[in-house]
């Protein structure tokens, strides 16, 4: 029996992390990253595996050190940590194996560190190293020459995980995106045809998700509705779940824009319990969509952005969204198109970062044969490794700091906020399910654990926040939104979710603004070089590829 080690190293501060806010909630990482049980899962039963997520505990070196394989996983915003870590499991001698987004895209930087090294999905590869490794005749690297059959991968080894340590759980159902955006990764390694689990591995992760007491989970596919037809069937299977079990689970997802056009689609997705939905916008500049080859976005028929958006609000879902600066259509004015932009459209979470060219990318190849791609220098100090074409990177990154600022001051904020919930009268389709009417007792029980969970928070924001004018002004929002909304305990919870959630935001603001004239901090670099800041900044999408 060998001895397995899977670590997941540390994060730095980012804008999806939460960590100014993860006191309050009593949790030490928003989610874990999907790929550790799934790794788990693949090994034989024979060898004993330990998942190590640094987000939540510290490594022993001591016990890396006697450890028969140590494996890492990690994305480029963690590469220095990873680095460092393989660093001191070399000098133990220790057999090291790395994988994931990072070794994916820059192989070359793990080459003398590393024993072996996975490129790409790691599904079949992963399970063919251990074999040739058991026989003592392994490589130096694996590269899947094929897309993994989703139907064919087990149930994660979520009792692996320390679940209670997390703010949410973590699921895939499906890897793939039709569309051809300039500046993702994930068509060059997933592919443009979106690839799903069955109707019974995800109803069996939603069991086991259920049975180790979790209650959020985001389902982390780059876009779920890439595959509209195969995911419509999906989600009645699991409304059906959902149903049998009281809906005790909330989820939330990425989508593409297109969501907004297809009613169907959009009821099917409250009555499985979806309540919010992440949507890469990157801007609201026809010019700089069509340039990025986000035509999904442009359709004329459709209707705007803005009233797309809407579209889906009316639906009960909850929009999040990612937004880009710097595309080359873009000129200095934009950054104040965007906070006015965010207003109109009601959504609170946005994440505004910078375009960032990450290898393999088509984006990528394009600068550099353009000459457009600073050095390392250049995108530290700026926070993004393109040269801008209709601005100087000084400019750009003034205009970040600007249209940060304006957009997560404690007023913007809380606009956006009460357009949506207060004035919107916004509800949650999954709370307007027939359901409901027919399962009294259930409607009871979950009203009451949500005025429980309302109270405890309330009281954590306003007293844990050591800003004596910004807590009293949380503490007024609480307020409003009770007298507003006092029957509704399912979105009181939410709304002090998300009343938590502007302190990490204005955190992160206030060190951004803090930096002008010095590098760009760690928390904005992070999601400024993943595709369009989505929620993978943190732990979400690439997650599927080896440790």
């Amino acid at each position: 029996m060998a001895d397995i080690v899977i670590i997941n190293p540390r994060f730095n501060t980012s804008f999806w992390g939460m960590e100014h806010c993860m006191g309050m909630l009593g949790k030490r990482a928003n989610l874990p990253v999907a790929c550790l049980p799934l790794l788990a899962a693949l090994v034989p039963d024979d060898h004993k595996v330990t998942i190590v997520d640094e987000n939540v505990e510290d490594l022993d070196f001591e016990r890396l050190g006697r450890a028969d394989m140590v494996c890492l996983t990690g994305m480029s915003v963690q590469g220095a940590r990873l680095l460092e870590i393989l660093d001191q499991l070399r000098l133990r001698n220790v057999f090291t194996v790395v994988g994931g987004p990072m070794a994916t895209v820059e192989p070359e930087a793990f080459q003398d560190l590393a024993d072996v090294i996975f490129v790409g999905e790691a599904d079949v590869t992963w399970p063919q190293f251990i074999k040739e490794w058991e026989a003592g005749r392994h490589a130096h690297r694996y590269e899947q020459t094929e897309k993994t059959d989703m139907t064919t991968l087990p149930l994660p080894r979520l009792d692996l995980l320390k679940s209670q340590h997390y703010m949410f759980g973590s699921m895939q159902i499906s890897r793939g995106c039709p569309f051809t955006c300039e500046f993702c990764d994930i068509i060059v390694t997933f592919g443009r045809k979106p690839r799903l689990k069955s109707a019974d591995q995800v109803i069996a992760e939603l069991d086991a998700y259920f049975r180790a007491g979790v209650r959020i989970v985001f389902v982390v596919d780059d876009n779920l509705i890439g595959n509209k037809k195969a995911i419509k069937s999906l989600l009645r299977e699991i409304a059906k779940w959902q149903e049998a079990h009281a809906y005790a689970l909330t989820l939330f997802t990425e989508a593409s824009l297109d969501l907004a056009e297809d009613e169907e689609l959009m009821g099917l997705m409250g009555q499985a319990g979806f309540q919010s939905v992440f949507i890469g916008i990157e801007s609201p500049d026809e010019a700089s969509l069509k340039e990025t080859k986000k035509l999904q976005n442009v359709r004329e028929r459709a209707g705007t952005l803005v009233e797309r958006v809407r579209r889906i609000q009316d639906h009960g879902l909850d929009v999040w969204c990612g937004m880009i600066v710097g595309f080359d259509s873009d000129k200095p004015q934009a950054f104040d198109v965007l906070p006015g932009f965010l207003a109109e459209t009601r959504i609170a979470h946005a994440l505004i970062g910078l375009l960032h060219a990450i290898p393999t990318t088509p984006l990528f190849e394009r600068l550099k044969s353009e000459g457009r791609l600073n050095d390392d220098a250049g995108s530290d100090a700026f926070g993004t490794n393109v040269i801008p074409l209709g601005m100087s990177p000084a400019m750009l990154r003034e205009g970040l700091v600007r249209a940060t600022e304006k957009s997560y001051s404690a007023s913007a904020y809380f606009e956006r906020l009460d357009r949506l919930f207060v004035d919107g009268k916004f509800k949650f389709a999954v709370h307007q399910l027939p359901y409901w009417r027919n399962h009294r007792w259930a409607w009871i029980k979950s009203c009451i654990e949500n005025y429980v969970m309302f109270a405890v928070l309330a009281l954590r924001v306003v007293h844990q926040i050591d800003d004596r004018a910004i807590a009293r002004r949380y503490r007024a929002q609480l307020l409003q939104i009770v007298k507003k909304r006092m029957f509704e305990p399912q979105l009181l919870f939410t709304y002090a979710i998300k009343t938590a959630m502007h302190h990490h935001y204005a955190t992160i603001t206030k060190s951004l603004v803090a930096s002008a004239g010095g590098p760009v901090p760690e928390a904005v670099r992070s999601f400024s070089r993943t595709k369009s800041g989505r929620l993978d900044t943190r732990q979400s999408s690439h997650i599927d590829r080896v440790a």
